[in-house]
């Protein structure tokens, strides 16, 4: 439901669309993500070096008494930069407000979001490189002199007023920086990438979680399901409860090796990570176009599957395992994907790697 209000008592009146979703409301609800979220660094596992930065800010924004500079995360989806913002809002002890960018179509959503905020206050943006240009360019003044610049009347009556904002902390998550413009990338203090886990890391990730849902799970059992959730907390996490589901129906309820291996084979996610639709990606390569190079647009439509799924959900983790390559031809196979298919691969794609190599 749409409020008008006129919080500032500045005749200006403007539509809240109610995009943002409360910290409270996150951190306290009974759904999964809200229960396994960490909400201090010592619970919070992996990103060592981010950790290790973050708490030097932080300290010295405190001793400072001043909010902290405006923070960037960006990274593939699922490594916790939700998570991180909601941790730096828990250790400075202020309010995070969330939304997301696409929430944000018209200014008045902005312009109501800013003038609702308090001194300290943290707004959180996710996938920030999706604001359209009049919201963005309402963040410039706001981002760097804390006011907000608006405009009233029309034609002659035109008047432009500067309205002081709280001094608040922007944090934007993305997970395309690129598409980020110059002018908005440059307004942010600090500008930190999320990296993959490790297997030790995600073990653990694994553990923390079966502990909170009460799960029984064994080391070997969590590092197995580490081995094949992708690099990725919300994957492995995700996998813990489907492999608990196989473990109280068909096991004796404890996660051990053995039985997170059979769970996760029944559901076809093989000892690298990779599903189906990974699978059929690498075979419709090697099968239709002799191992690549071939456009992304061809592999869309050959698997039935929109490009930005390809290119947001199963690329960076085939990429980034070495099982795929990007040419400025096309995506080609590597001689680890034939491998990890058991194809094997053709003597003249070998010898066009040997030569690139």
């Amino acid at each position: 439901m749409a409020i008008i209000s006129d919080d500032n008592n500045l005749g200006i009146k403007f539509e809240k669309k109610n995009p943002i979703i409360k910290a409270e409301n996150i951190e306290y609800d009974n759904t999964f993500e809200s229960s396994i979220r960490p909400k201090d660094f010592d619970s919070y596992i992996g990103q060592t070096a981010l950790k290790e930065t973050l708490k030097i800010t932080l300290e010295a924004a405190k001793k400072r008494g001043k909010p902290l500079d405006h923070l960037l995360f960006y990274g593939p989806p699922g490594l916790g930069k939700t998570t991180v913002a909601g941790v730096i809002a828990s250790q400075m002890g202020v309010e995070i407000k969330i939304t997301s960018a696409p929430a944000l179509e018209r200014p008045r959503d902005i312009i109501g979001i800013l003038m609702s905020l308090k001194g300290g206050e943290i707004l959180f943006i996710d996938e920030i490189h999706r604001l359209n240009k009049v919201a963005e360019e309402i963040l410039y003044p706001a981002m760097e002199d804390f006011t907000l610049d608006m405009t009233t009347g029309k034609s002659q009556t035109a008047k432009t007023l500067r309205i002081p904002l709280p001094k608040f902390t922007l944090i934007g998550a993305t997970t395309k920086a690129g598409e980020l413009s110059s002018p908005l990338r440059d307004r942010f203090g600090m500008i930190h990438r999320l990296e993959f886990y490790t297997v030790e890391e995600l073990a653990e990730v694994v553990k923390r979680t079966a502990k909170i849902l009460e799960l029984e799970i064994t080391n070997d059992g969590a590092i197995a399901i580490a081995m094949r959730s992708r690099g990725t907390p919300r994957i492995a996490n995700r996998l813990v409860k489907r492999v608990s589901d196989f473990a109280i129906v068909k096991y004796d309820g404890i996660i051990d090796k053995n039985v997170a291996n059979e769970s996760l084979d029944i559901l076809k996610i093989d000892e690298f990570g990779l599903d189906n639709t990974d699978r059929a990606l690498l075979n419709l390569i090697i099968n239709k176009y002799d191992g690549g190079p071939v456009g992304i647009e061809t592999i869309a439509a050959a698997l039935s599957e929109d490009i930005k799924t390809i290119e947001d959900v199963c690329e960076p983790y085939l990429l980034q395992a070495g099982l795929l390559q990007r040419t400025p031809r096309g995506r080609k196979v590597s001689p680890e994907g034939y491998r990890h298919l058991g194809i094997k691969m053709p003597s003249q794609q070998k010898k066009l790697f040997e030569d690139i190599l």
